[in-house]
């Protein structure tokens, strides 16, 4: 009898240690649910790119096609200059007779596979297959043409003004000059150059490298300083020609940053969208330091320097969800960016708005850069506040505020200054009014007078949070009270935002929904109507009292566009991924969902939340419902599958909203942990029944930033109804007023 026990005991221990190998063998990594083609077809405006890269480096890549229901790559660029608008130079491998169709010539697909560290493409006429991995500021082809008969390389500018040419029998440089920022590559090749032909012999702007060898490596780098600096920054990364060697170190990159955030429970598809998410949020900033040296466009000199230096930042996408994202996984980096800032702000005089590598873009509207650092300062990173703090200064009292322009103010500038607003005109006033063509595009078709004046009253208010710190607190009055310029354009009568006049009238008629730029960003009225997070506590009121701040909250995820979606987006190509009139895939939403944890109804906020990520960001090509701008959208949804956002920059609280996973933790880098845990969590069951933080009752709908990065857990019991009781009093209620004092929460 003990003889069978033992053989069955043995054989069930046998059968425990299978299972458990398979489970090891087949257990998936965070990286390996990252899939880049995720949001690859732009539902109105953009794609998403499958981009190659290491996080937060100089050099990405991806195949251009029109998206990713394209099967043809056009070409791949040998780097991203700036985020989805510039491109240096281009490669693509081809086979056959290199006639004059072959500078136009795609590579169809037939068979891709896509990571964030690598990408590999089967060609679908000749079976060429093209593989590339990255390193920070150089990059790795290898391209195996079958056979060693017709095989091609395709290297040449995308822009007019630059030379690429062979320099021996193996090396192949290049420059290119993009928004007047020199671009420079050198590389190398592991077989000779059989010939070379160049589409125009006197040019020298696209060549094509014929060799005769079945398997052919590319390896390359790019510079800002030198085509020597490029050779150098190859030598340093790249010194050998072992592909794999490359491409195991940039997974192993990978593993570890998006191993930083594990989560449990939640479907398959789930994991897929957030990790892929997660991968998004590293494209931006970039560090163009070249080990040791790097120029800048903010000055035009190269400078030595051993600390990074960070560029493409569109701090208006990024300071809402991004930047504070990465305030928690890195705070480090973090505040290496927000030096390269100042620094550039040193460097230029005006502190930047869209900090690119060829320069400051000054696109869209307000100062927040001020957003970003009053944020990161009341969260404990140090920097040079005092420095900072008179850039941004600055901006907002020297400078002009209107989209699309630098430097100085100008006359209706100074009428903000005095009035506080910016006044809109009407439409038959069109033409040069006070220096600025309201006709023009790019500066508006308007004015943009009251998206700029609701942004720039948040902008104050964060200045106002620096004064202090940085040694200028007989500012700190003038700073609030340019904050409450908001209200200068709330029109209390209509219950919205509303274009004045310059005269203090307001603009009739005004359609809330259809009117595009003249007056308002990307967006309309409807969004706009809940911009001032600075201080809801005000704006609540302005809307009679938060019963009736949540019945037109409640109105907004149900009023109908008024018209066809197709004409609607005519007018607002920004405003997709629709619920009512709220627009998911545009930034200055991404708040709006989070309001209800301020007037009393938190759950109205999980069940929003939930929703919104589960309609709007499935793990298919279509799941990012507008424009991801790298990193601007994907990091809204990392918060929020996580469970938190943040809602008002500069004071340091995260607003609860409704977890994706049944656990998720976070390992910060002090080596504590913060995990959520939200049991009996379901697609169901997406109503917070009550929390505790560290063992102790929470009943608000919020926690500190102090709480997360001291690390312990909150825990969420979950229900399929909501707990209309839990978070509603309004001494619950998050933070927000012109005179809230953030460092209660520090």
């Amino acid at each position: 009898m003990r003889k069978h026990l033992f053989i069955a005991s043995a054989i069930l221990l046998a059968s425990i240690s299978v299972i458990a190998q398979q489970k090891k063998i087949t257990a998936l990594s965070p990286l390996d649910y990252v899939d880049p083609a995720i949001g690859g077809s732009g539902i109105v405006l953009q794609p998403t790119r499958q981009t190659v890269h290491l996080p937060n480096s100089m050099l990405r890549t991806f195949p251009m096609k029109q998206d990713q229901l394209d099967d043809q790559i056009t070409f791949f660029p040998l780097c991203v200059v700036s985020h989805r608008t510039e491109y240096a130079f281009s490669f693509l491998p081809l086979k056959g007779k290199a006639d004059d169709s072959f500078w136009g010539k795609r590579f169809t697909i037939a068979t891709e596979k896509s990571t964030p560290y690598y990408y590999q493409a089967d060609e679908e006429d000749n079976g060429i297959t093209v593989a590339f991995t990255p390193s920070a500021k150089s990059g790795f082809f290898q391209t195996d043409f079958q056979d060693g008969d017709n095989s091609y390389l395709r290297i040449g500018l995308n822009g007019a003004s630059g030379i690429v040419e062979q320099q021996g029998k193996r090396v192949i440089t290049g420059t290119e000059e993009i928004s007047g920022l020199k671009v420079y590559f050198y590389a190398e090749t592991d077989q000779d150059i059989s010939k070379t032909i160049y589409q125009n012999d006197k040019e020298k702007k696209h060549l094509l490298a014929k060799f005769e060898s079945k398997v052919v490596k590319f390896k390359y780098a790019i510079s800002y300083i030198s085509v020597e600096h490029a050779k150098f920054n190859l030598y340093t990364e790249i010194p050998n020609w072992n592909f794999n060697t490359i491409r195991d170190k940039a997974k192993a990159v990978w593993n570890q940053k998006l191993s930083q955030i594990s989560v449990q429970g939640g479907t398959p598809a789930k994991k897929r969208t957030f990790y892929t998410a997660l991968y998004r949020t590293y494209e931006r900033m970039v560090d163009i330091n070249e080990y040791g040296e790097y120029y800048s466009a903010y000055d035009h000199q190269v400078h030595q320097s051993k600390e990074p230096f960070f560029v493409d930042n569109w701090i208006w996408d990024m300071y809402i969800a991004d930047e504070p994202l990465h305030t928690i996984l890195d705070p480090e980096k973090e505040t290496q960016k927000i030096n390269s800032y100042i620094t550039m702000y040193k460097q230029s005089g005006w502190m930047p708005a869209f900090a690119l590598a060829t320069g400051d873009w000054p696109a869209m509207t307000g100062n927040h850069a001020a957003s970003w650092m009053a944020d990161a300062w009341n969260k404990g990173l140090r920097f040079d506040v005092k420095t900072a703090y008179e850039g941004l200064k600055k901006n907002s009292l020297q400078g002009t505020l209107l989209p699309w322009r630098n430097g100085p103010a100008m006359a209706i500038d100074s009428f903000y200054n005095t009035h506080g607003y910016l006044y809109s005109t009407h439409p038959e006033e069109r033409g040069s009014k006070d220096g600025v063509d309201m006709d023009k595009w790019w500066e508006g078709r308007g004015n943009e007078g009251v998206s700029i004046t609701l942004e720039w009253s948040i902008c104050d208010w964060e200045i106002a949070q620096l004064a202090a710190p940085a040694g200028y607190p007989q500012d700190k009055a003038l700073f609030l009270k340019r904050a409450g310029n908001y209200a200068n354009v709330y029109n209390e009568k209509e219950g919205f935002v509303w274009p004045k006049d310059k005269q203090g009238n307001w603009i009739y008629p005004y359609n809330t929904k259809l009117l595009g730029r003249e007056y308002v960003t990307e967006n309309n009225s409807y969004t706009y109507n809940w911009t001032p997070k600075h201080d809801l506590k005000g704006l609540f009121e302005k809307m009679g009292g938060r019963a009736k701040a949540e019945a037109k909250l409640d109105q907004l995820f149900r009023e109908d566009l008024g018209l066809p979606k197709f004409l609607f987006w005519l007018n607002q190509p920004d405003a997709s991924g629709l619920v009512g009139q709220f627009v998911m895939g545009n930034e200055p939403s991404y708040h709006i969902p989070y309001l209800y944890n301020y007037l009393g109804a938190p759950w109205k906020t999980q069940k929003r939340i939930r929703m919104l990520m589960d309609t709007w960001y499935p793990d298919n090509v279509f799941g990012i419902p507008g424009d991801e701008d790298g990193g601007g959208t994907t990091a809204f949804v990392v918060l929020s599958m996580m469970g938190f956002f943040p809602v008002t920059p500069g004071i340091p609280i995260y607003n609860i909203g409704s977890p994706s996973f049944s656990q998720v933790s976070i390992k910060l880098p002090s080596g504590k942990v913060f995990t959520i845990k939200a049991i009996n969590n379901s697609k169901t069951n997406v109503y917070i029944q009550k929390a505790t933080l560290n063992g102790k009752m929470l009943n608000k709908p919020w926690f500190t930033h102090k709480d997360l990065i001291n690390g312990g857990t909150l825990v969420l019991q979950m229900g399929d109804r909501p707990n209309k009781a839990w978070g509603t009093k309004v001494e619950d209620s998050p933070p927000s007023a012109i005179n809230a004092d953030p460092g209660k929460y520090e």
